[in-house]
């Protein structure tokens, strides 16, 4: 059994492998431009965010009903438990699926489904977040948000995703302010493409207590200082920065200088289906490219747990602390 840990930087969409891709495409009769899986996964070998992001969306087009966002949920559910993953912290982009006339609902409900017998079935408790497009305008958060008051009995959150270059973080000011008021949790993407200037203004402006990947933070000691003092997570993807260019190569991956700065790090893999490894193969990646011992694999396991949003247990947050001290590696 792989080492006991949260993934708190999952976006759901992002595990849609080909297989099943072309299973719902056959079964809601969408034709997708590609001749079979293995054409479909040699397409996952993108360059860039852009090409990266044209071909997540447009692959969202099989996801039509309330048992395909359960089937897409309850297969990463069954992937991360095999991978050591005990509480999963999921991310949903409802814009783009409202956009092509999939109703907020059935996402929710469809999730929902998926995530109700997590427990049970996969050993993996949950909880969901529903995130923002920002190259999307303000005005479309505000309305998704208000279009998700029937269903935040299951949201716990809210956070802000997609292309992040030319659109900061005080552009959802108002949206932020509003999910707050309805009692949701807040985190946000900022410092991945953007700079670390983006970080500090989702603390500021949009009161975030995570902050999603804020990897650029380590330009600005100012920040780090602030982000160590304030024990504020940062919910990093290394193998995403690597296929998305943040970082040439993992080896070079500021990671393990980040920890050293006592930054609450934690690895998580981001849209797994199309960055090539989900969490455990992340961890694993990290061991081996920048030699980090047990310890230090421990350290991020126990961080993961500290950083989730389990306020509500914090019962469960101990017994998952224990069973992280008590892990031994093979």
């Amino acid at each position: 059994m792989p080492l006991p840990k949260a993934e708190l930087h999952l976006h759901i969409e992002g595990t849609l492998e080909p297989e099943l891709a072309f299973a719902l495409a056959a079964r809601n009769g969408v034709t997708l431009p590609y001749a079979d899986t293995d054409a479909l996964r040699e397409a996952y070998r993108f360059q860039d965010l852009q090409s990266f992001l044209d071909l997540y969306y447009g692959l969202m087009a099989v996801l039509r009903t309330e048992a395909d966002f359960e089937e897409l949920a309850d297969a990463y559910l069954a992937r991360a438990a095999a991978q050591g993953v005990r509480h999963a912290e999921i991310f949903f982009d409802p814009q783009a699926h409202t956009a092509r006339g999939v109703d907020i609902g059935t996402v929710v409900e469809g999730l929902g489904r998926a995530l109700d017998g997590a427990r049970e079935r996969h050993g993996v408790t949950t909880r969901l977040i529903m995130c923002f497009l920002r190259d999307q305008s303000a005005e479309s958060a505000l309305e998704t948000l208000e279009a998700a008051k029937p269903h935040l009995h299951r949201i716990t959150g809210v956070g802000l995703d997609s292309a992040e270059v030319g659109h900061p973080p005080r552009k959802f000011a108002a949206v932020y302010e509003a999910a707050a008021a309805l009692g949701l949790r807040r985190v946000a993407h900022a410092g991945e493409e953007g700079p670390a200037d983006y970080v500090r203004e989702a603390l500021d402006v949009l009161g975030v207590e995570r902050v999603d990947h804020g990897l650029r933070c380590v330009e600005d000691p100012g920040l780090v200082a602030r982000l160590v003092r304030d024990r504020v997570p940062l919910t990093l993807c290394p193998l995403s920065n690597v296929r998305l260019r943040a970082v040439d190569v993992l080896e070079e991956h500021p990671l393990p200088r980040m920890m050293d700065a006592g930054l609450l790090c934690t690895v998580n893999s981001d849209d797994p289906a199309y960055f090539g490894g989900y969490v455990e193969d992340n961890f694993a990646a990290v061991r081996r490219a920048l030699g980090l011992g047990e310890e230090r694999l421990r350290e991020l396991a126990r961080n993961s747990f500290e950083a989730a949003f389990l306020d509500d247990d914090e019962a469960l947050r101990a017994a998952y602390l224990a069973e992280v001290d008590a892990y031994t590696f093979p």
